[in-house]
């Protein structure tokens, strides 16, 4: 239907000039307002001598001129290349050396190594009198409109090359697997630099809705007062901010019972207790949980909020994606409970690969197919059962064990602030699970009291052989557990 979401943003203000297209904390446009504001962006960046292939390096904010910014880059042909908001001026110069840039856009002044340095502020100065622009060709699909870097803690980050044929498929993921309508106000407090937040602000896009961004899901009085101001529908959080916003508004949630059409989630494992909590204050609610990856974006989806809800269940392959099991030597294999592999996908949704990084693009995309390290298998259903990350799975003498499964069941232990389990080695079993806890103030650490109740709960394999206590478990900014750390 469309090229880009650019194209799809276009269309939709010439069909639908004066409805709301973007709110933000403080200020919202229609989508002719919001097509005019891409455009006049465009002619900046063209003035200043930006142009098709250029790369630019754009510091993130919660806002309608940053997105404007973006898509009036990748309009122009420009690859637009985000960082997190307040991201380290030494993090963006590595980032801006790595992908080349042309250009680096950012909220506070300071010095960069290349051709273009453009504060926020500066380029809404030469905004002003800017000239609408349209180029005489429009991005195509196999044109390269992103390079996500990856954020993980260890290792170098990998530069994620996304076209706009990419973003498209991933839109019609998330479109099709929530049933968005054409009424949908979708409210987004998540970073607009990563992948997450970005992919559901394109889906509503692409379909004509409405996005509502938040600056944090910690103002929890402007994410309730963004509801009834816009009348939101639906809403894609994070399960660290479902913790916060459950935490502070104590059962508000259940005030929107009727009106939420659905809530997604991604990004991070949802603790179960949160899980229970919102399946309750939103008994109607459609409750989703995304599986993907910044390489492959959204693939599978599953809808948590039933009663026969599975655990460690991912669903179904989205719209445009096909997942096969394989085994090691990545040859597709018929699997089950007792005879599990490693998830590969394929589908449109798929990266191009590594930025200027051909070694490591080779061990993961080959002929298409992305091959990710998650160990699962396909039940009796259809459905796709998720144990965990090879390695990170503990094969207890041939018994399977997640380490989540483990993780979930103590958290439930009054005192236990935070866990996480990791594989170690045994003698007699190959492989025993090993606890890390984090005590919550007040409260003392006893191993044995902790064994026992895991005893008492779960199967004898599943029992941790050691236990020890932990200052502060390591996750990422989403809640990531960063298990590597404890390894």
């Amino acid at each position: 239907m469309f090229n880009s979401i650019t194209e799809a943003v276009f269309h939709y203000e010439k069909l639908q000039p004066q409805k709301l297209c973007l709110a933000d904390d403080t200020s919202s446009v229609t989508y002719s307002e919001y097509g005019e504001k891409i455009r006049k962006y465009a002619g900046v960046f063209a003035s200043c001598g930006i142009a098709r292939g250029d790369t630019v390096v754009v510091e993130a904010s919660q806002t309608i001129e940053y997105l404007a910014m973006e898509l009036a880059l990748q309009l122009i042909g420009a690859v637009f290349v985000p960082v997190e908001h307040n991201c380290a001026a030494e993090k963006i110069r590595s980032f801006a050396d790595r992908a080349d840039a042309k250009a680096v856009i950012t909220v506070k002044e300071d010095e960069y190594s290349v051709p273009l340095v453009f504060t926020y502020a500066s380029l809404l100065e030469k905004y002003q009198t800017s000239q609408q622009y349209m180029p005489e060709k429009l991005p195509l699909k196999s044109d390269i409109s992103e390079i996500l870097f990856s954020t993980g803690t260890t290792g170098k980050e990998k530069g994620i090359v996304i076209t706009h044929g990419n973003n498209i498929a991933l839109a019609e993921n998330v479109m099709y697997g929530v049933e968005m309508e054409k009424d949908n106000v979708e409210m987004i407090p998540s970073p607009m630099n990563h992948s997450h937040g970005l992919r559901r602000y394109y889906a509503n896009m692409y379909n004509g809705c409405t996005v509502v961004l938040l600056g944090s899901a910690m103002n929890v009085r402007l994410f309730f007062a963004n509801i009834d101001k816009y009348g939101v529908n639906s809403m894609d959080l994070v399960p660290t901010a479902l913790s916060v916003i459950l935490k502070l508004s104590k059962d508000k949630f259940a005030e929107y019972a009727d009106r939420i059409r659905y809530i997604q989630f991604g990004a991070a494992p949802m603790m179960e207790a949160d899980s229970a909590r919102i399946c309750s204050l939103l008994p109607d609610t459609r409750l989703y949980n995304f599986y993907g990856s910044t390489e492959s974006g959204c693939i599978c989806i599953y809808n948590f909020n039933r009663p026969d809800s599975k655990k460690h269940c991912i669903g179904k392959p989205a719209h445009n994606a096909k997942i096969v099991i394989v085994d090691d030597n990545r040859s597709e294999i018929v699997s089950h409970k007792d005879n599990t592999g490693l998830l590969a996908s394929y589908g449109g949704m798929n990266m191009s690969g590594y930025w200027k990084d051909e070694e490591e693009t080779a061990k993961v995309l080959i002929d298409g197919a992305v091959y990710s390290n998650d160990v699962a298998y396909f039940d009796q259903d259809g459905d796709i059962i998720l144990l965990g990350r090879k390695g990170d799975v503990i094969n207890v003498g041939g018994n399977k064990v997640s380490p989540e499964e483990i993780e979930n069941a103590v958290k439930k232990i009054e005192g236990v602030a935070d866990c996480g389990v990791i594989p170690v080695a045994d003698p007699m079993k190959g492989q025993v699970p090993k606890l890390f806890v984090e005590m919550s103030q007040g409260h003392s650490f006893d191993a044995a009291k902790i064994r026992n109740w895991i005893a008492a709960n779960m199967e004898p394999y599943k029992v941790p052989a050691v236990i020890v206590e932990i200052d502060k478990i390591p996750r990422s900014y989403n809640g990531k557990l960063l298990r590597k750390e404890l390894k």
